[in-house]
């Protein structure tokens, strides 16, 4: 019970002459490189809500394993609701017993972080509030297991917009066009998207509210335009139009007034997306040979990056909301993920795949891998490179984005 949990840890806390104070803020911390898949054992969760903490805690770069092995102790119960605590394990010669009556193995309790119940939603949303407190405490990372996506879902002649929770869960369709769609873009507050649909014959942005279903034509369709992306302050819109003759950057503002070019080529501007302060947008330029560069939008100053060890055709980039680093897609013989420092600096690759996109937290990236030739969506943990496939969805599934 939790009573039995909280007096073993008052008589841990008391043997070593600790002050109690139901967390462990001044224990002392040993820092693991970023990439260290962190070992925790669940003890007492079944059905539902054990697949969905293993589903979670995975998805954050931890590794489920055996208590012996394990330097947390994750337990708890779920009966009509879900209650669960966190403990580090570690052999400080104090025997405290066990945790909510199960064995720790070979480790002893060494630091008691919570014990809590939780109520409202259903017992999945309960297994999400508490993998988040335990991602808080372990982590220390924003939580992401309440968020939503939006994806494309169909083949490539036509598809439609679907949005769900981010493990793939109760997605609901928001088009039903029966035509050529893509490019779903969140505004800021996850209540309005934006996307690309062909359904006039040209590609052109519409502006989609949620709760309403309400649609409009974001610019007035004056030849094509296509890939949206809304700055994070939600006050503009970067997109690629071919009015000048040539497909190019161009930004607006959120209601589609003021519209700016930002570059003049002759070559082909794509897929552009903004860094976190709103002052710069990343894009790909292919002159014969494929380039990521970033812009100012206010003084129009571009700069390339270096992409050197990077083959074939370079698409996709997305800026990592904490702007640190830059995610993009190479294609060529296979698709496969790169990082690239937004500061500049060397590419790294990550995982075979396409479309990436970001979660809130700057760890977690959503997207596109073939399973049997077959698009599916998945999640990756960049640090740790842990993958898993948001199997909940069926069909032909890509281009997710990530409401932030």
């Amino acid at each position: 019970t939790f009573a039995s949990a909280r007096f073993y840890a008052v008589v841990f806390y008391v043997a070593l002459g600790f002050p109690m104070s139901g967390r462990a803020d001044d224990q002392i911390v040993i820092q693991k490189p970023v990439n260290y898949a962190i070992p925790v054992c669940l003890q007492g969760f079944s059905g539902e809500v054990d697949s969905v903490l293993k589903f979670d805690l995975y998805i954050l770069g931890m590794d489920i394993t055996s208590a012996d092995r394990a330097e947390y102790i994750i337990a708890g119960k779920n009966t009509d609701h879900v209650e669960g605590s966190l403990a580090m394990t570690g052999n400080v010669g104090v025997s405290v017993g066990d945790v909510h009556g199960h064995t720790a193995g070979k480790k002893t309790v060494s630091s008691y972080l919570f014990s809590r119940a939780y109520s409202g939603g259903n017992l999945r949303v309960q297994a999400h509030s508490l993998a988040e407190d335990v991602v808080k405490e372990i982590r220390k990372t924003p939580p992401i297991f309440r968020s939503k996506i939006a994806y494309r879902s169909g083949d490539r002649s036509r598809g439609e917009i679907v949005m769900a929770e981010f493990d793939g869960n109760h997605p609901i369709r928001l088009t039903h066009d029966n035509a050529l769609v893509g490019g779903p873009a969140w505004v800021p507050g996850g209540h309005i998207l934006l996307y690309t649909t062909w359904m006039s014959g040209v590609p052109n942005i519409i502006e989609h509210e949620i709760s309403s279903g309400m649609r409009k034509n974001l610019i007035k369709p004056v030849g094509s335009a296509y890939s949206a992306s809304v700055s994070p302050d939600g006050r503009r819109v970067a997109m690629i139009l071919n009015r000048s003759g040539n497909p190019d950057l161009w930004v607006c503002d959120i209601n589609g007034s003021n519209l700016k070019q930002l570059t003049h080529t002759k070559d082909e501007e794509a897929c552009p997306c903004w860094s976190p302060n709103s002052q710069e947008i990343c894009y790909t330029y292919n002159s014969g040979r494929p380039s990521l560069y970033k812009v100012n939008v206010n003084t129009g100053a571009s700069e390339r990056f270096r992409t050197s060890g990077v083959g074939g055709n370079i698409t996709d980039p997305d800026w990592s909301p904490d702007g640190e680093k830059i995610i993009f897609t190479s294609g060529g013989g296979g698709f496969n993920l790169w990082s690239i420092p937004a500061r500049g600096g060397e590419a790294e690759p990550l995982v075979a795949g396409e479309d990436p996109c970001w979660a809130p937290n700057s760890r977690t990236v959503i997207f596109t891998r073939r399973v049997n030739h077959k698009p599916v969506l998945s999640l990756l943990d960049v640090p740790t490179k842990h993958v898993k496939d948001v199997t909940q969805i069926s069909g032909d599934c890509s281009q997710p984005c990530w409401a932030r």
